[in-house]
């Protein structure tokens, strides 16, 4: 049986990316899916059903603070379907981006001692928190058939089309912005403290608790360079039929995330040759 051998090579450009042997650690990305999944909630009372919990206890605060006491406008829509269809998209989003800002420094130890193409583990995050979407989309679709049958104020349009290719457009997102940041960390250990806070005000930059329209006309340019903006707008007009979004929006959202996507994949490529001596 012809045994199967390895040559690791030294990368020796910029664009020496080998993205392809990606491909050949596909076995290793199911292991470290699995590896998070497990290790998310070990020890736990509740396991997986925090997958569950959480949306629908952050809904129902959205919908408190922001619904009955700030009273913000939801174009109509029920104020718990609202938030909740802004929660879902927003929060697979910011886990992506989270998890992956700490690859170098949490798997400092194995990168350390094997040789692997270190994207496994950013993209094995990005599956992971996926799988945690699907669970909470589905949450939603529950709910969302609730509404739909009592009569409220809600239909599903064409965008529910392009569902798949804004789930695309949040893992890229995510992973890109988490890579730089994981890239950048090696040097710059202020950058961990910022993430959590600066994704927390990120999301209130983003019509994640108010619509678009409540924004004026005039800064509507500036939202349109949240590439988020367009993801939860679209996200909310696929479903809701409610919402601010056209093709501009979404053409200008996805120039920006494959932007940082290749930023960030060079900026990894790079930094994995030293950060050993950083970090």
């Amino acid at each position: 049986m012809r045994q199967r051998q390895t040559v690791i090579r030294p990368r020796t450009g910029w664009f020496d990316l080998r993205l392809a042997e990606l491909w050949n650690y596909r076995d290793l990305v199911f292991l470290f899916v699995r590896r998070d999944f497990v290790s998310a909630y070990k020890q736990t009372i509740l396991g997986p059903l925090w997958y569950l919990i959480q949306p629908v206890l952050t809904t129902i605060v959205f919908t408190i603070v922001f619904g009955k006491i700030a009273r913000i406008p939801t174009d109509g829509i029920p104020p718990f379907l609202f938030y909740m269809a802004g929660y879902i998209a927003w929060a697979y989003f910011a886990e992506c981006l989270t998890m992956t800002s700490n690859t170098f420094v949490t798997n400092a130890h194995i990168f350390g001692k094997v040789y692997f193409p270190r994207l496994v583990v950013p993209l094995a995050t990005v599956i992971t928190n996926m799988m945690k979407f699907a669970v909470q989309f589905c949450l939603f679709l529950i709910f969302y058939a609730y509404f739909l049958l009592s009569g409220a104020s809600v239909h599903p349009t064409i965008w529910i089309a392009v569902l798949p290719v804004l789930i695309l457009e949040m893992a890229l997102l995510g992973m890109g912005f988490g890579i730089v940041i994981s890239s950048l960390t090696t040097r710059y250990r202020d950058l961990a403290f910022l993430v959590a806070f600066g994704v927390q005000l990120w999301m209130y930059a983003t019509p994640v608790v108010y619509p678009l329209s409540q924004i004026p006309g005039k800064y509507h340019l500036f939202f349109m360079l949240n590439p988020m903006t367009a993801v939860v707008e679209t996200f909310r007009a696929a479903f809701l039929g409610s919402g601010g979004v056209n093709s501009t929006f979404m053409a200008a959202s996805w120039v920006i995330t494959l932007l940082v996507l290749f930023v960030g994949i060079i900026l990894f490529s790079r930094i994995e040759k030293t950060f050993m001596d950083t970090v």
